[in-house]
């Protein structure tokens, strides 16, 4: 199983995610002999799991069932074990096209965190690029190194430990992109640009505060960046939903009784005017926003090396 790669059968020690609703769902370590409890019942690994198909539906002992899915590296944002903030889908896609990577690019990141936008930056430049990350944190180096190994992407990424604002990144003049998420990312802006290539290479920062924003703005331009921009993505979802209207009275009812020929006093036609009368209801598709809407998340700061 790998992150990078699809793979048809689920094995031994894959990692893979328990499907029950679009709002539930939770990964699990595939293991000889282990069981999951959910709430429809027990799965049993070696009976349930190993050597079927990745989106087969798997019964549980209730009676009920769910769907074992390959890991993506959205489906594993929506169900990391969080160890710090992380970047969701949204930012994510704009991270990788604005930082303009492909198969083969070399990307630096810091700091590594959760590593959700890890596993996307992975994904995007395998299989003959490389992600160089940066984490502050011991243990969640550690962690980080860990879930690569068990996902099949070790090879495509180097995680070390240390400060990104003191020692930088350890690599010089290789990336063609750098992704900045810390507290004071101005003082990176100099390692950010010994990291990157002789020129052309591109630099994201993501910060929540627009203080951050501004002395970030200010040492890009110290350090002689070009192009640099600031932008916000507010995501609104909706829901879409059936709803039924009432269908208007539009006064066919009255034209005919005013009709030639027509007799009140007939018992038959007084039923076809209460017909008439008698409003109906349409049903169709609607979409409507949520009630909560996320709002802020961050700002993203994109620069171009000159």
């Amino acid at each position: 199983m790998s992150f990078v790669e699809y793979g048809d059968t689920i094995k031994d020690g894959d990692t893979a995610i328990v499907f029950l609703g679009h709002e539930s769902m939770f990964p699990v370590k595939v293991q000889h002999g282990s069981v999951t409890q959910t709430k429809y019942g027990v799965i049993r690994h070696s009976t349930d799991l190993i050597g079927k198909k990745y989106g087969s539906k798997v019964t549980c002992s209730k009676g009920g069932w769910v769907f074992i899915l390959h890991p993506t590296p959205e489906l594993w944002t929506m169900n990391l074990p969080h160890r710090t903030q992380i970047l969701y889908s949204t930012d994510i896609s704009i991270i990788t096209m604005m930082l303009e990577l492909k198969p083969g690019s070399i990307v630096c990141e810091s700091g590594t965190g959760s590593g959700s936008l890890s596993h996307a930056l992975i994904r995007t430049v395998a299989p003959s690029g490389h992600l160089y990350t940066v984490e502050f944190h011991q243990q969640r180096a550690e962690k980080a190194r860990e879930e690569f190994r068990e996902h099949g992407v070790e090879h495509l990424v180097t995680v070390t430990n240390q400060d990104v604002c003191k020692n930088g990144f350890g690599v010089s003049n290789i990336a063609d992109a750098v992704f900045l998420d810390i507290p004071s990312p101005w003082e990176a802006i100099g390692h950010a640009k010994s990291a990157l290539k002789a020129e052309g290479g591109r630099i994201c920062s993501f910060s929540p505060c627009i203080e951050q924003v501004q002395r970030t703005c200010l040492a890009m331009e110290e350090y002689g960046f070009t192009e640099i921009n600031t932008l916000e993505i507010l995501l609104r979802v909706y829901n879409v939903r059936t709803v039924s209207l009432p269908i208007p009275d539009l006064g066919k009812a009255a034209e005919d009784n005013s009709s030639p020929g027509f007799d009140s006093s007939n018992p038959s036609h007084q039923g076809s005017s209460c017909a008439n009368l008698q409003q109906g209801t349409v049903q169709f598709k609607s979409g409507v926003p949520l009630r909560e809407v996320v709002g802020h998340t961050g700002y993203l700061t994109f620069a171009t090396k000159s």
